[in-house]
């Protein structure tokens, strides 16, 4: 395997991405402590993202609303936007395409890139440049942090190291001395759960982990991933395979209003119809569905969760029908009183529809297919208006509607998902 001799990624990584886009595009924000939440007047929720000053403060990403207004109690709440991240992403990625072509889009607020001779010579201005370009045509509010090293998951580790609006150069031959005092959770592919293991096998550091041999941390990680990761930290090229498409699915904090079992489920309805369009779109099918349901009973939450088959199908009569047989599941074995907090849906065991195989006399079924032509038909006429024209069923949004549109880090929305 190839070892490289200079850097030849570039990471990059906005700096509080959903906080800084609400400062950049509401000036009466910046320069103040504000935390994004999921819709106006919630009380028991997290601080889904929140801005540097609130950082500054103590607060932190994902931190109970009640920690996070002790900690800081002049804290701005401000409902999410999810539509404006999109539209602030795309634009973001225009601006950094103008520079340096983009490789790989981690996330709504990641990304990487590989570096040209050019650009290998001269980090330090290509990162100003970058950094500039975005500050002179986007706004001063939104800054990204940029690492520079060997590989992607060296440079992504280095563009953590000075934030905000920082950056980081991990040049080959300063390592593995720049590594030593990083801490596990600042190591992705790391997590707690990880940690707690590496430490009942007597590595504490990331000087002890880099000492260990590839096969041993296979072994720790129980597959090849751990093995990847030894190679990754010792500076050599790899890159982590494509990752294969496992699901489809939208899940909501309901508003209190909406935490009964019959809202519940009309609002478990929208999402699997979002779900199911986003299936279609990259051309899947699926054979299960899954249904979970958050459940409160005074200050305490637990998980209720369900499955039902489906034979092989991506039309929204299919799923839906599915979806009504988990309600029936549902009704039985919660109390009618019951108060729903949060619901998910997901759409799983995916087949590509060029692999799709049926039954001759499923394949035949005359219901069957009239189904998909209507679904095919009502996916076209809501594509040609831009909105959700014709639906199965009442299309009526919760309060802060983002249903399949909600702020994500892991997948970046489409204008579709809007509709």
């Amino acid at each position: 395997m190839r070892k490289p001799k200079t850097i030849e990624w570039l990471y990059l990584d906005f700096d509080g991405f959903f906080a800084s886009v609400e400062q950049q595009a509401r000036p009466a924000l910046r320069g103040k402590p504000i935390g994004i939440v999921p819709f106006e007047g919630v009380v028991h929720t997290v601080v889904i993202a929140c801005s540097k000053e609130a950082k500054a403060l103590g607060v932190k990403n994902v931190m109970a609303l009640a920690k996070a207004k002790a900690i800081c109690p002049q804290l701005i709440l401000v409902p999410q936007t999810p539509d404006l991240y999109r539209r602030a992403h795309n634009a973001l990625l225009a601006e950094i395409s103008s520079v340096i072509p983009i490789d790989a889009i981690k996330s709504i607020d990641e990304l990487t890139c590989k570096l040209d001779p050019k650009d290998i010579a001269d980090p330090v201005g290509l990162a100003a440049l970058i950094q500039n370009r975005l500050r002179d045509n986007i706004g001063a509010y939104i800054t990204c942090s940029i690492g520079f090293a060997a590989n992607r998951h060296l440079a992504k580790i280095a563009c953590k190291m000075d934030k905000p609006n920082g950056v980081t150069i991990w040049h080959p031959s300063d390592m593995p001395s720049r590594l030593l005092p990083v801490p596990f959770d600042d190591i992705p592919g790391i997590g707690h759960s990880m940690e707690k293991r590496l430490h009942r096998a007597g590595i504490y550091t990331v000087g002890a982990l880099l000492k260990t041999q590839p096969k041993q941390m296979r072994k720790l990680w129980g597959n090849v991933t751990g093995e990847r990761l030894w190679y990754a930290l010792h500076g050599y090229a790899i890159k982590a395979g494509k990752s294969k498409r496992g699901m489809f699915g939208h899940g909501r904090t309901l508003p209190p209003d909406w935490r009964s079992l019959k809202s519940a489920q009309a609002c478990s309805r929208l999402l699997l119809v979002k779900a199911a369009r986003r299936m279609r779109r990259e051309g899947y099918y699926a054979s299960a569905l899954y249904m979970w349901l958050s459940i409160r009973r005074g200050r305490e939450e637990r998980s209720w969760t369900t499955k039902g088959r489906l034979y092989i199908a991506n039309d929204d009569q299919a799923c839906l029908k599915s979806l009504d047989g988990l309600w029936e599941k549902a009704r039985a074995a919660l109390p009618s009183h019951v108060r729903i907090v949060r619901v998910g849906v997901t759409l799983g065991d995916l087949t590509l529809s060029s692999s799709r195989q049926l039954d001759m006399l499923l394949n035949d079924d005359p219901e069957r297919r009239k189904w998909e032509t209507i679904t095919n038909a009502i996916d076209g006429l809501n594509t040609r208006y831009g909105k959700s024209l014709v639906t199965l069923g009442v299309w009526k949004l919760p309060a802060g509607g983002n249903l399949g549109g909600k702020i994500s880090y892991t997948r970046i929305p489409r204008a579709e998902d809007f509709w």
